[in-house]
């Protein structure tokens, strides 16, 4: 490591609160799989699994706060080019499973999931994009590449289809677009395009395979849910008696009669915050929400305080993500938004989601520890 670097540099509070929100999550992973079908469906229980995962984040994270940004962001373009490869190469070497091909098979029984890493990529490409060149204005132009720059992968995953991931780039592309300096007219057009294609894309989705079927009937049950609880509103019916069975303070560790008597959903993965919520009840609700809330401020502490205008564009599209995954999965879980399969950021069961959130945050430590180099 260079003189001028130290660890000392490091946000060590930031890692403080994402291990706390780790640990958790491998706690709740244990509690919500614990007698249940879950908790068998491979030879090393999932907990043990998830904290393997997290020795191998937290090396991920030191390795890629040690390489300088600025390499990375001067081979954003051909970060880009193996993403739109890779996404390519799921069509074809992908192993279908729950009705998507969207992993490759590793050894060792491991799958690689592309679509996590592309959220990276864009945000470094779109970064390096919007100040390549800080004194000139952002035209119309640099909107609509901006906006192409995104819908590529974003196109490729939907065929997957992998319809929650695909949503995940939209806010990344956004915050590029806000922190690059659009025009309020610019903004106004997007609107008044999106608002004539998307009831477009609602009738021919499924014909282009952009949407499939389920899709669409999960966007629309979750309005009413009781209207069919037992097959396109049964996960979320599920989800808010869960949550509203946990009260104020909740039925305590592996005390869940929803989540123990396999009435919830993938307690583990998409829908971890209800059976957290259903345990320790409104407190313990409050309690992670506010836990994500310090780690989203910290966050933004850095951008502010980052080295150059491009690693507090890095930053901030690390803040829109996570932002957006929360957001997305406490809404789904409590009836606010459609079932997407957005997972909860460091909490959810799941390798490439945890992975993609390490990589990220060493990215920001990456930046942090740079901002007193000129």
């Amino acid at each position: 490591m260079p003189r001028f670097l130290s660890f000392r540099d490091f946000d060590w509070v930031l890692l403080g609160f994402v291990m706390v929100i780790c640990s958790l999550g491998v706690l709740e992973i244990y509690s919500s799989t614990y007698g249940t079908k879950f908790a068998t469906t491979t030879g090393t229980p999932l907990y043990v699994k998830q904290m393997y995962w997290i020795l191998a984040g937290l090396g991920l994270m030191f390795l890629a706060s040690l390489v300088n940004y600025q390499v990375l962001l001067e081979n954003a373009h051909w970060f880009y080019l193996a993403s739109i490869l890779m996404l390519l190469g799921v069509r074809v070497f992908g192993e279908k499973q729950l009705g998507g091909r969207r992993w490759i098979r590793l050894p060792g029984h491991q799958h690689f999931q592309p679509s996590e890493w592309v959220k990276l990529v864009l945000i470094l490409v779109l970064a390096r994009y919007f100040t390549l060149n800080p004194d000139r204005e952002t035209s119309f132009f640099d909107v609509v590449k901006a906006g192409l720059i995104a819908l590529v992968p974003m196109l490729l995953v939907l065929i997957q289809p992998d319809m929650g991931t695909a949503l995940t780039y939209l806010p990344v592309a956004l915050m590029a677009l806000f922190l690059g300096g659009i025009r309020f007219r610019h903004a106004a057009l997007i609107l008044v395009i999106a608002g004539v294609l998307l009831p477009v894309l609602w009738q021919l989705g499924p014909r282009l395979h952009l949407v499939k079927q389920y899709q669409k009937d999960r966007l629309v049950t979750f309005l009413h849910p009781e209207a069919d609880s037992r097959k396109t509103g049964y996960q979320l019916e599920q989800s808010k008696i869960a949550v509203g069975h946990g009260g104020l303070t909740g039925y305590g560790f592996r005390g869940g009669s929803q989540t123990q008597g396999n009435f919830l959903p993938e307690p583990h993965t998409d829908f971890i915050f209800a059976a957290w919520a259903e345990e320790h009840g409104f407190v313990g609700a409050a309690g992670l929400l506010l836990l994500y809330f310090m780690v989203l401020t910290r966050l933004i502490q850095n951008a502010q305080t980052a080295p150059d205008r491009a690693g507090g564009f890095v930053v901030m599209g690390v803040v829109a993500i996570l932002f957006f995954h929360i957001l997305v999965n406490v809404g789904m879980v409590v009836g606010f938004m459609p079932v997407t399969g957005i997972p909860l950021p460091l909490m959810s069961y799941g390798g490439s989601s945890l992975l993609f959130t390490f990589l990220a945050l060493g990215i920001v430590m990456n930046i942090r520890m740079r901002r007193f180099v000129n």
